[in-house]
């Protein structure tokens, strides 16, 4: 027998993907039959990554949380596959199950499509990145740092870290700003942490640290009031900074080369890479030039509005930031609840209006709070240094594991409320 409900499939099982399946069942009800694809079975906290590093854990161990309660709890089928294609005339994707090797690819129907599956992060199109350099972007990467770290392969020379440059899409330029980097609060973290973890061990302290970035100013879309107060604080602890320093053109064992001539000296290179989108999204007629999804601000595309996007595969997520993708996955649900009559026009067009909202763990029990939408024209640019921000960013971990990623309404909020009116450094 035929279902007669709108068949909804999510590509994509992190936080955007995971996140939009939860919403679309909270506002459309029963009205849909939800089917998750994605190739793996668990969620991967991403944000904690380099926390976890610097205090000598194994990701592995502490921030994957199996999504099977959580997708039977929004009662999503999940399927365990890669998917190879999306065929909007046809509206069907192609993907290959993934539980066991083998498989043929298979052929999937939907009403509507939710592009929820993030980007590649591009290391390989970095020279020499694999023998030479570091990241903390995933488990693996995570441990080959912590190896390097406490492992004795650091030796205590100098560190650079930083991003090479993003190559965004020009689809939505009148929407969303254009960006040099894909998201520059991972570099900013990692070397505040990376000079708690030097002092801790003896091995010296900022001075030791260059951080770099393509851009006119690092992590730009915090605003620049936010930025130039994080770099007042970073020059008189002692670190280095470069700007406009163009795209990486090699790792070596002594350094990084640039694109544009210039040259740093480190023994230990901790990388962000360009974010780039699946290979077979290149193009398709629901793409930018470079293969992200083109939607306008209520998360649809335009030429197909039943195919929706969200998180890092959306051009308009600018930064590639989870705050972002959070907030594109209520839009998501609500738009899909609305065709179907469970949502109300008012609720529904609310566009989105990107907010950057940033903690980042500084080692010691420290962390930075950034909240700003000036990037994007608004008059918000708030900065918070200080226990208060660290002990937010750890207990919004264990609340989403708790819950299973339906964090409360009032968490954000709550979260506002502590870090900017109950501050205390």
């Amino acid at each position: 027998m035929t279902s007669s409900k709108a068949h909804v499939v999510v590509l994509g099982g992190n936080f955007a993907g995971l996140a939009s399946a939860q919403k679309i069942r909270e506002y459309a009800g029963d009205a849909v039959d939800i089917t998750v694809i994605d190739r793996n079975p668990y969620l991967l906290f991403i944000p904690n990554i380099p926390g976890e590093v610097f205090e000598g854990r194994d990701p592995a161990a502490t921030l994957k949380m199996d999504t099977s309660r959580a997708l039977t709890e929004a009662q999503a089928t999940f399927v365990q596959g890669e998917v190879r294609a999306i065929n909007p005339d046809t509206r069907t994707i192609d993907f290959t199950p993934k539980e066991r090797e083998g498989a043929p690819s298979e052929t999937l129907g939907y009403d509507y499509l939710v592009v929820a599956f993030g980007c590649r992060l591009a290391y390989d199109k970095i020279p020499g990145f694999a023998p030479y350099a570091h990241a903390a972007s995933d488990t693996y990467y995570g441990n080959k740092l912590r190896k390097a770290l406490f492992g004795g392969g650091y030796k205590g020379g100098p560190i650079a870290i930083g991003s090479a440059r993003f190559h965004q899409g020009t689809a939505v330029k009148d929407l969303v700003p254009m960006a040099d980097a894909a998201c520059e609060g991972p570099p900013v973290e990692i070397m505040m942490s990376m000079a708690t973890w030097l002092k801790n061990h003896g091995l010296g302290g900022p001075d030791k640290i260059t951080v770099f970035t393509p851009g006119k100013m690092i992590a730009e879309d915090a605003g620049r009031q936010v930025v130039t107060s994080l770099l007042d604080i970073a020059s008189q602890m002692g670190f280095h900074y470069r700007n406009n320093i163009g795209d990486i053109a090699e790792v070596t064992h002594d350094g990084i080369r640039f694109t544009q001539g210039d040259a740093l000296d480190a023994e230990l290179k901790i990388l962000l890479p360009d974010w780039v989108p699946h290979p077979f999204m290149k193009g398709l007629p629901i793409c930018d030039e470079e293969g992200f999804v083109v939607t306008d601000m209520l998360m649809r595309n335009p030429k197909y509005p039943e195919i929706l996007a969200c998180g890092d595969a959306a051009a308009v997520t600018v930064p590639k930031l989870g705050a972002i993708g959070h907030q594109e996955s209520e839009i998501v649900g609500k738009q899909i609840a609305h065709d179907l009559g469970r949502v109300g026009e008012a609720a529904a067009s609310e566009p989105l209006k990107p907010l950057v909202y940033c903690i980042g763990d500084m080692g010691d029990n420290q962390a930075f709070y950034i909240r700003s939408n000036s990037w994007y024209g608004g008059d918000t640019q708030v900065l918070k240094i200080g226990r208060v921000p660290y002990l937010l960013k750890m207990q919004y971990k264990d609340l989403f594991f708790r819950t299973q990623g339906k964090v409360p309404p009032w968490g954000l909020d709550a979260a506002q409320f502590l870090a900017e009116r109950l501050f205390a450094a």
